[in-house]
């Protein structure tokens, strides 16, 4: 709905796993390969209490954590899966593995992948600089069951040796996570579930410049900790009615440092310590009701609060030296934010009122009514630079631009009201979706100062701060399917969407940064027994409403057709599909600006980062 980064809450198996990096390139869902995926559940803006808080956007929650059981007395070999597959464009490999043993109290297996990726090359047939990477996720998963109680243990390792990171100034050099989550479940005698949980997630995290596509010397490395637990009643009162309670506390530490570089005079001799233990403690306690009132009304309301507080030590620059007869403006910026008060506090009460009325057979109306939070992150809050070359370091939005921290931030909070409509008959099934968001406190940022690497205009960027505004967001999602025929030749069917997003500040009316411009899709959908086909054309619409704070590119129109094929014969199942079918030139209306291209030729400034062009895609996957 118009939003991204953490104010989207992503959860994985329950757990909140932090960014730890000044660009964010180690999201939450960066830590999951798809093939460990079960199933995955998005709830934009109007989502229950109970499915988490510090977000304003809504929850994505990933769940891999499956355990299989069987009937048989003993541990026997119960299923795999080995899966291969190939892209052209890039010359990307990828190979994963899932194997389980279980018996009817035990359950045991294991999941990895492998992916590995050349740059790829847009609509034109030229590189995209800095666009390759190499990734491997490994989890380990036990558990043991009764007739009333369940407890799993998973294990997780990722290690990434390179990705590079087109929009911006540095690339990954290396990250290297290890987690570990223990889940408790017990069956209650009135029907009800208990489940207790802890997590732990460690990130040591680098950045610097591997590939000669986009060159420099700057090592960087941070090093992130996430501990966790969520305790949760689900408690029958009636054959109606339920009430789900619970209590969780979330513990993020961070150390941000940017190591000297030996002879330099402006990175040494010291290192830069950016962010120095800095912590974010968030303690959260829920209660949410749910009821079928009759057979038309069903309603659910929750409310949560949340105390956060977060803190960070003293930092230091490079040197306290005075270059030129220029002043050392990060030496300042310490001395102001070592002698400032760093701790702060944050209270937060959510609230959530869903309703849904069945209109008739085939009609539902579904009304939603929220108060929802988010405080600042560490980086949002804590990052002091001043410099161009400091401020450059921060910013997980791909724009080029520099960014510095606010100690006042206060937290954000949105209050949403969406309203839905879904029609299912034999042959026709359609959906129609409105919303608007009033944000309070809307983080964005102003202007400080710009600069330039070349005197000419077309490489302006600016310094921006975060700061408080007060935004707006609404839009509207239709979709619709339709089966058209079933014959000889098989079930043909078409679906379509079209959606439309807008957010504005309240002070300027001035758009906010990267919001996603009209988009369209139209679907021709095959299938005769275990063959499926889809042919897609996608429409996305000028993007001309840009954040001009940001420097924010404008970009064309673009249309796209994707073919994809599908058989399963026995065990194996094949698949090929080819990606933007006519190789058309697009660039991406959210994927922020080439660094790596103005770096390699500044003389067309920073242009929008182009797509990928035709693409074609095999995989197979056996399954025994």
């Amino acid at each position: 709905n118009g939003m991204m980064g953490d104010r989207i809450k992503v959860l994985i198996d329950g757990s909140d796993i932090t960014s730890s990096c000044a660009n964010h390139m180690n999201p939450p869902l960066s830590y999951v390969a798809a093939n460990q995926i079960a199933t995955a559940q998005v709830i934009a803006g109007v989502s229950p209490v109970s499915a988490g808080g510090d977000n304003i956007a809504g929850v994505i929650h990933i769940n891999s954590l499956e355990p299989v059981f069987n009937d048989s007395k003993q541990l026997i070999w119960d299923s795999g899966i080995v899966s291969a597959g190939y892209r052209s464009n890039s010359d990307t490999r990828l190979a994963s593995v899932n194997s389980t043993m279980a018996s009817e109290a035990l359950s045991f297996s294991y999941q990895g992948a492998y992916e590995d990726a050349n740059s790829y090359t847009d609509g034109h047939g030229n590189k995209v600089l800095d666009t390759l990477y190499q990734v491997q996720n490994h989890a380990l998963l036990s558990a043991w069951k009764d007739d009333s109680q369940q407890i799993a243990v998973k294990l997780t390792h990722q290690h990434i040796p390179f990705q590079g990171f087109a929009n911006q100034y540095m690339d990954m050099t290396n990250n290297d996570s290890y987690g570990a989550l223990v889940r408790y479940q017990l069956s209650l005698d009135n029907e009800g579930l208990f489940t207790a949980q802890a997590n732990w997630q460690r990130v040591e995290h680098e950045m610097g410049f591997f590939t000669p596509e986009k060159t420099g010397m700057m090592p960087m490395e941070t090093t992130g900790n996430d501990l966790s637990y969520q305790l949760h009643w689900q408690l029958p009162i009636t054959n109606q009615s339920t009430l789900l309670l619970g209590q969780e506390y979330y513990l993020y530490q961070l150390d941000d440092s940017w190591p000297a570089i030996e002879g330099s005079s402006m990175m040494g001799p010291n290192d830069y310590i950016n962010i120095n233990d800095g912590k974010r403690k968030r303690a959260a306690v829920f209660a949410q009701w749910q009821e079928t009132l009759n057979t038309q009304w069903w309603i659910s309301a929750g409310v949560r609060y949340e105390y956060v507080t977060t803190r960070a030590d003293e930092v230091q620059p490079y040197n306290t030296m005075s270059l030129m007869g220029m002043t050392n403006v990060n030496a300042l910026a310490a001395d102001t934010f070592n002698q400032s008060d760093r701790q702060r506090h944050h209270h937060i009460i959510d609230a959530t009122l869903l309703a849904k009325y069945q209109l008739s057979d085939t009609e539902i109306i579904e009304l939603g009514l929220a108060r929802k939070s988010r405080s600042p992150n560490l980086y949002e809050r804590y990052s002091w630079g001043q410099s161009t070359m400091a401020t450059t370091m921060i910013g997980w939005y791909g724009d080029g631009n520099g960014y510095v921290g606010n100690l006042d931030l206060q937290e954000e909070t949105a209050h949403t009201f969406s309203a839905a409509y879904q029609l299912t008959q034999d042959d026709l099934s359609a959906s129609a979706t409105a919303w608007y968001s009033k944000i309070t406190d809307y983080i964005d940022a102003n202007v400080l100062s710009s600069f330039t690497s070349t005197g000419n205009d077309l490489s302006k960027r600016n310094i921006l701060q975060f700061t408080n505004v007060n935004a707006r967001l609404f839009g509207a999602r239709m979709d619709a399917a339709y089966q058209l025929t079933e014959n000889t030749y098989g079930q043909w069917s078409t679906a379509a969407s079209i959606s439309m997003t807008r957010g504005e500040r309240d002070d300027t009316n001035e758009p906010l940064y990267q919001i996603k411009p009209l988009q369209t899709e139209l679907a021709l959908q095959h299938q005769l027994g275990d063959w499926q086909n889809n042919v897609s054309w996608q429409w996305v619409a000028a993007k001309d409403r840009v954040d001009n704070n940001r420097l924010e590119n404008t970009t064309d129109s673009y249309s796209l057709i994707n073919v994809t094929s599908t058989i399963e014969w026995q065990n194996t199942t094949l698949a090929v599909s080819v990606k933007n079918l006519l190789d058309h030139y697009y660039q991406l209306p959210l994927g922020g600006v080439s660094i790596a291209n103005y770096k390699a030729d500044n003389s067309q400034g920073f242009q929008q980062m182009a797509a990928t062009g035709r693409t074609v895609e095999l995989s197979v996957n056996y399954a025994f």
